[in-house]
């Protein structure tokens, strides 16, 4: 006989500390201290107050349980007023709903119920209050503070979007947000836009600054790893002088974009810097000029440009901090970051390395889905070059990697990205692997990886003429990704796959010049240069080949190294037995 599933309703609190990574590295033990402190002193008085349940607490938050979703709120309030009114250094994020959960013969809950209080406590602002719109429904009127309505969120792994509301200290006062003068830097990346100033003295342009920091902003937004200020926080500073590390204090922010737009004879010339708010670093500086046309997609096309030449230097930035960082203090976000400078490797050692420090990440975070999919793809790598000391090893690891990650996350763009590379190397599902890479781009259309991801995917899948122009939209997104070499590299394999032999020359060659050498680019030149009858360059290309991949024509093609349809593995393969491959 089935056992029967206890439910109940209950209403959700959850609480997490801002920034308590970055407090333990520079504080670790005050930092503790205060933590189990604050748990003793107020968290555990404020739940008995209100009849309160702890269900769990975590290394930097908790879990508690109401009957009552007006006591749940009233408890909420109390402690981040008790913070705000203190001299404690730590702030806190709290989420709110009330649903369903499962009770758990151990007394624990489970379920979406206890699931939607965390997701909204992640999204709240640091010394904020987030509540679900069924909790609001419950409280609006009974308490004397305000709502700020926040629309439909898309939480992490929650099917169907969920309506929140900011809680206000208070019925014409500011966000309980406001009450942290100071907001702590969040775990991940963090960045405002400013209004950029405009130089013209003309007002249709401050109108169209305006819009393209909008553009901006949201093109940013859509890199799930980056926490991005909203617009209406970012422009309370638009015609005022600020000191950049003043505004990051003020905005809790780690990165600022600041820039101005000036109209000259017809043309616009935009000008943007990037700047490191805590130490006051300029990371990156551009200008772009253009003709004064049509101004919506002049708009959109400058942000395009601006996010793909920032995206890169903020991973780039944040990984060079990670490394610096003292590996007792780091989270699963820095783990994340050090497994990427080794997967930029692209060598044995680095894979090897990456996964590693992907499962640390994932002790630390067992639903961290990007890591997953991080781990999936070495693994599928390690399986195609030849790393493999087990190769069919390596397979099942990539395909249960990439499961994985896709049941913790589907709907983030890299994740899919990656995902979709492995499955089209390792399972071959091309109906699948097509709807996971448009998906990706539907997602964000400014991410380098979803454009590459859906290269090779289409490649794989035969269709090299839709494969050439998502490559080059990836190399268009970023000039400075790590990993150009393999956007060259898919362009030259589906130039070849065309009959563009020239092409693929230039497109290897442009491999070559990202990285150092590595197989992949010379196995195309050989098969390129036989093609067009030029044998002396093939022969050194294939010589340059074996010295880096020794394997055979067969041992390349058992690894998956053709994974693509017949007719053009055909043409590859023979231009390889052209150039004197061994069989």
């Amino acid at each position: 006989m089935t056992e029967r599933v206890h439910r109940r309703l209950a209403a959700i609190l959850a609480i997490d500390v801002v920034g308590y990574s970055a407090l333990m590295e520079r504080e670790e033990e005050a930092t503790y201290a205060e933590f189990e402190r604050f748990k003793r002193e107020l968290i555990e008085p404020s739940l008995s107050s209100y009849e309160g349940r702890l269900i769990k607490t975590t290394g930097d938050g908790a879990l508690a349980e109401f009957a009552s979703p007006l006591a749940a709120v009233r408890c909420a309030v109390e402690i981040q007023d008790h913070l705000a009114s203190g001299s404690s250094p730590l702030r806190l994020r709290i989420g709110l709903n009330l649903g369903d959960v499962i009770v758990g013969q151990d007394g624990d809950l489970y379920g979406d119920g206890i699931n939607i209080a965390v997701r909204l406590e992640g999204i709240a602002n640091p010394g904020g209050i987030l509540i679900s719109e069924k909790v609001y429904s419950e409280v609006e009127g009974k308490l004397d503070v305000g709502f700020e309505d926040r629309g439909q969120q898309q939480l992490k792994n929650i099917s169907k979007p969920v309506r929140a509301y900011a809680v206000c200290a208070g019925a014409h006062s500011a966000p309980t947000e406001r009450l942290s003068a100071v907001p702590s830097l969040p775990d991940r990346p963090s960045i405002a836009v400013l209004p950029f100033e405009n130089m013209s003295g003309d007002p249709e342009q401050e109108y169209f600054a305006d819009g393209m920091v909008e553009e901006i902003t949201t093109a940013l937004s859509r890199f799930k790893w980056l926490f991005v200020i909203a617009r209406n926080s970012s422009f309370t500073f638009k015609g005022k002088a600020v000191d950049i590390k003043e505004v990051g204090r003020r905005l809790g922010v780690r990165y600022v974009l600041e820039g101005s737009v000036r109209k000259v004879a017809g043309k616009v010339r935009i000008t943007g810097q990037l700047i490191d708010a805590v130490t006051g670093a300029h990371i990156w500086a551009d200008r772009f000029e253009r003709d004064v046309t049509d101004v919506f997609a002049l708009q959109d096309e400058v942000a395009v440009a601006v996010v793909s030449a920032i995206q890169p230097k903020l991973l780039q930035t944040e990984i060079a901090m990670a490394t610096r960082r003292r590996p007792e203090n780091l989270t699963a976000y820095d783990f994340f970051l050090r497994a990427m400078q080794q997967f930029y490797l692209s060598t044995r050692e680095g894979f090897a390395e990456a996964i590693a420090l992907a499962h640390r990440a994932l002790e630390l975070d067992p639903r961290f889905g990007l890591v997953a999919a991080l781990a999936g793809l070495c693994h599928e790598r390690n399986a195609v070059w030849g790393y493999a000391f087990d190769p069919q090893f390596e397979r099942k690891e990539a395909v249960r990697l990439l499961r994985l990650a896709l049941s913790f996350d589907d709907s983030d763009p890299e994740t899919l990205a990656y995902a979709a590379i492995i499955s089209a190397f390792m399972v071959g599902d091309s109906e699948s692997e097509i709807e996971m890479a448009d998906r990706a781009i539907a997602l964000n259309p400014n991410s380098f990886y979803a454009w590459y991801g859906r290269g090779w995917v289409y490649k794989i899948a035969g269709l090299p003429e839709d494969a050439v122009p998502s490559f080059e939209r990836a190399v268009r997104m970023s000039q400075v990704d790590p990993q150009l070499h393999m956007a060259f590299l898919g362009m030259a394999t589906a130039y070849i796959e065309l009959r563009r032999f020239d092409e693929a020359i230039v497109a290897a060659k442009k491999a070559l010049r990202q990285t150092p050498p590595y197989p992949g680019p010379y196995r195309c030149l050989a098969s390129a240069f036989a093609h067009l009858g030029r044998d002396a360059e093939a022969r050194e290309a294939a010589a340059r080949l074996l010295e880096t991949d020794p394997a055979t024509i067969s041992a390349w093609i058992a690894r998956g190294g053709a994974s693509t349809s017949k007719q053009a593995a055909a043409l590859l393969i023979d231009g390889l037995r052209k150039a004197g491959l061994p069989e």
